[in-house]
C-alpha cells in the first residue's frame, strides 16, 4: 500500500488554542493508528510544523483524514501538503 507524508503548519499560540480540541484530535489519531493508516504524527520541537506518515490507498484518503481532524477544522493547523513517499530504508 502507498505511503504518504504530510507536512503542515500550526497557528500562532497553538499550544493554548488547541486545548478545547486536543482530546478529540488525539482520539482520532489513535483510531487511525489502530486501523493501520497512521504510522506516526507529531509536531516539531518548536511547535511550528506538524509531520505525519500515513499508509493509505490514495492521497485523497489522507487529505480527507487531515481535513476532518479537529485541528484543521478549527484553524490549529493552518496549511498542509501531502506527498507520496517512497520508503527506501
Amino acid at each position: 500500500m502507498p505511503k504518504f507524508i504530510m507536512w503542515g503548519s500550526y497557528c500562532e499560540d497553538a499550544l493554548s488554542k488547541r486545548t478545547p480540541y486536543r482530546q478529540d484530535h488525539l482520539d482520532g489519531l489513535a483510531s487511525q493508528k489502530q486501523q493501520g493508516i497512521l504510522m506516526t504524527l507529531g509536531p516539531t520541537k518548536d511547535n511550528s510544523k506538524v509531520f505525519g506518515i500515513y499508509e493509505a490507498a490514495t492521497e485523497k484518503e489522507v487529505q480527507d483524514l487531515v481535513e476532518s481532524d479537529p485541528y484543521w477544522k478549527n484553524g490549529i493547523w493552518t496549511e498542509y501538503e501531502i506527498k507520496e513517499w517512497i520508503q527506501a530504508f
